[in-house]
């Protein structure tokens, strides 16, 4: 069962030195095929700003009673409404705030999609879209999620990552 409401509020918001910590994600999966096979084809999913200026990845404040990772997890379901497997993080980055002009400390992981849900908590103010790096770095409107994406294609290419993805030969005892 999935909970259908956002957490609001700032009670549990954590900071460093003054700066509110938060934490994004960027969902990924590798495109489909018309016979249902998947190809190398990486596609992320954008999601549109609350109050609809521009595209950006789910983000939002990394609070007391979670892990980094675990708020990773909760800001893409609340706002892009996908679950799966949260990776290590992509880095750290320093950015000030367009509505507040204060400065924030943003952590971006990179997710493997595993589900897309039908109904999730900020369906009706939300639109998503899945589509290629290139078309994603377009529409995003902040930089640093601009650089996030561009560490997670060159993780994502490097051969460290292809080994990881092969099963290890099993033994033969």
């Amino acid at each position: 069962m999935v909970c259908m409401i956002s957490r609001t509020g700032r009670h549990l918001q954590r900071y460093n030195e003054g700066h509110r910590l938060v934490v994004g994600c960027i969902p990924y999966r590798y495109k489909e095929g018309n016979d249902d096979t998947t190809n190398n084809e990486l596609e992320v999913l954008v999601i549109s700003s609350q109050k609809g200026q521009g595209m950006m990845f789910p983000k939002g404040g990394w609070e007391l009673d979670e892990s980094v990772e675990e708020a990773a997890s909760r800001e893409s379901l609340e706002e892009a409404g996908v679950l799966g497997n949260v990776e290590c993080e992509l880095g750290t980055w320093s950015f000030k705030s367009k509505s507040c002009g204060t400065y924030h400390e943003g952590h971006m992981f990179p997710m493997l999609v595993t589900e897309q849900l039908d109904l999730w908590p900020e369906k009706n103010v939300r639109q998503r879209v899945w589509m290629t790096v290139a078309e994603a770095k377009e529409v995003c409107q902040h930089w640093w999620m601009k650089e996030a994406l561009d560490k997670l294609v060159d993780r994502l290419k490097s051969p460290q990552h292809k080994e990881e993805d092969v099963d290890p030969p099993s033994s033969l005892s």
